[in-house]
């Protein structure tokens, strides 16, 4: 399975983006998935967690109430709506997929990554 993050581009502080991460080749629908960040000589950070029925998610705290996870398993995609975004949210974003039966925020419970989708947020 592969999978495929996009949405990503240039956009003003105070706007908004919706990334997608697609997966090809087999179904995500019983993996866990999360988003997470980075920039450039800084660790990949965790943004935001959704669990497999999406009944269940976890944000980041600099993120929360601004950016929402969701997903649509019919379309083997989860979502990453970013509101009210800020020049501190500049980061390249890659989506990974879990096998934990929970959410989770570490970087290395995530088994598949995507590439990432380059998000600028200019002031």
């Amino acid at each position: 399975v592969q999978l495929q993050a996009s949405g990503g581009g240039l956009v003003q502080a105070g706007g908004s983006l919706r990334l997608s991460c697609t997966a090809s080749g087999r179904t995500v629908g019983s993996y866990n998935m999360g988003w997470f960040r980075q920039t450039p000589g800084r660790e990949r950070d965790f943004v935001a967690g959704i669990n497999w029925s999406g009944g269940s998610t976890d944000y980041a705290d600099s993120v929360k109430g601004r950016y929402t996870v969701s997903r649509d398993n019919a379309k083997n995609t989860v979502y990453l709506q970013m509101n009210s975004l800020k020049p501190e949210d500049t980061a390249v974003y890659y989506c990974a997929a879990s096998i934990y039966s929970t959410v989770v925020r570490a970087r290395t419970s995530y088994h598949l990554w995507g590439q990432g989708t380059l998000v600028t947020v200019s002031s």
